[in-house]
């Protein structure tokens, strides 16, 4: 606990830590081997020092009356001190125990003035038990109880007597407070380390999350989404023609069971890693989409595919990018533009791939600097996500798409990707 006058003691930032509250010879369970070995060699100095203070004693005053009450009290006094040593117990206990040391060797100093210089070791434990300012309390009036005791001892007015315990006490007592603000400014500099390391990896998990999402709503708008929306034109031209045409419901339908299964086998491979169906089989590229243009030619529409250059390995990201891109494009032809023919082209050169996919539909106004509504999504805002998914999609690939249209002459869309690393622009 923070002790109301103590402004120098560092946070509660963690057990054992430097400077710490909990931290100290007598920490309960949180010293570290350095908090162990400065107790030890503080236990040991003062049991060293009180051993010579009563040898010293004994050699000069063996016939004095005091000896049994000082050797009562050196014995208290090292029982206390090496029982504290080996079972430090809690900062409060610590604080006891250092009470009761001070008492005794007050009593000893006063009995015997040569037991003075054992105050070195309790100012260095005052220091780390105490809150700063009765710690520099304490500390005072042992400076000052050993500089009366120097002057009993010797024969005339010496000086150093006088000056040497203040300045020993005003030193240890400097440099410790100096080490305890140096270890809370670095830990306060370690607690924002890594406070802004657990920011940054969150922020770094929702902008991930972010763009998984987004990745994802990209896939399943390309495949499952166009897929269905196939199937539900189909099967409404299956129900009008029922009763009127029925050999063309039944064709409507197995059509429609056809994109069912194709739609299935997208789901299941989405689930799986999210790669394309076609791709996935093991087919490159070009055969992919070669197989996406058979599928497609269907109910008054002819898809035709071409494929021009080297039959280059593509990566597959890059590959899985242009085959969403034909899907949707060729998605967004059958439902919006009202062509009877398309073509897929994909030019493979040294260093870049590229996919044209042109169409003799309807057509569109070219798109206006601010922004007009995308020419190839969905007149459906809540369903819409044609071309910016595809852009979005070649964007992260460092691709570019464009696109070429007048009403009436149908459209080209051309999208393309370098296959040397670049790097994306920025969105």
């Amino acid at each position: 606990m923070r002790h109301p006058d103590d402004d120098l003691q560092p946070p509660c930032t963690s057990p054992g830590s430097p400077g710490s509250p909990a931290s100290g010879a007598f920490a309960p369970g949180a010293q570290t081997r350095d908090d162990r070995l400065l107790s030890a060699l503080l236990t040991t100095a003062f049991v060293v020092l009180l051993a010579g203070a009563l040898l010293r004693y004994v050699l000069k005053h063996g016939d004095s009356d005091r000896l049994p009450w000082i050797v009562g009290l050196s014995v208290v006094l090292a029982v206390v001190q090496v029982a504290g040593q080996a079972r430090p117990g809690s900062r409060r206990a610590g604080r006891v125990r250092l009470a009761v040391v001070v008492a005794c060797w007050v009593v000893v100093v006063l009995l015997a003035p040569s037991f003075a210089w054992c105050a070195v070791p309790l100012i260095h434990t005052a220091l780390r038990l105490l809150p700063t300012r009765s710690a520099v309390a304490l500390v005072t009036a042992l400076a000052t109880l050993v500089v009366l005791a120097e002057l009993r001892l010797a024969d005339g007015f010496d000086p150093n007597h006088l000056l040497l315990p203040p300045v020993v006490a005003a030193l240890a007592t400097g440099v410790f407070v100096y080490l305890t603000r140096e270890a809370t400014r670095r830990q306060h500099l370690i607690d924002d380390l890594v406070r802004t390391r657990r920011e940054l990896a969150a922020t770094e998990r929702r902008e991930g999350t972010l763009a998984e999402r987004q990745r994802l709503s990209r896939e399943i708008h390309d495949s499952l989404a166009q897929g269905l929306s196939s199937q539900n034109m189909l099967l409404q031209a299956a129900d009008r023609q029922w009763d009127t045409d029925p050999q063309a419901a039944r064709t409507h339908l197995r059509t429609a069971a056809s994109i069912a299964a194709h739609g299935l086998t997208e789901a299941r491979r989405l689930v799986h890693d999210l790669a394309p169906a076609d791709l996935a089989e093991g087919a490159g590229l070009a055969q992919a989409l070669a197989t996406l243009a058979a599928r497609e030619s269907r109910d008054g529409l002819t898809v035709r595919f071409h494929a021009e250059g080297p039959d280059t390995h593509l990566p597959d990201q890059a590959a899985s990018a242009l085959l969403r891109t034909a899907q949707g494009a060729l998605a967004n032809i059958r439902e919006h533009s009202g062509a009877r023919t398309a073509a897929l082209t994909l030019t493979c050169l040294d260093d870049t791939v590229a996919l044209d996919v042109a169409d003799d539909g309807r057509g569109f106004p070219a798109p206006g600097p601010g922004g007009a509504r995308d020419p190839l999504g969905d007149p459906d805002p809540l369903r819409g996500h044609g071309l910016p998914a595809i852009r979005a999609r070649l964007r992260q690939l460092g691709g570019t798409l464009a696109i070429e249209s007048t009403p009436g002459e149908g459209a080209v869309l051309t999208a393309t990707i370098p296959l040397t690393p670049a790097t994306p622009p920025a969105p």
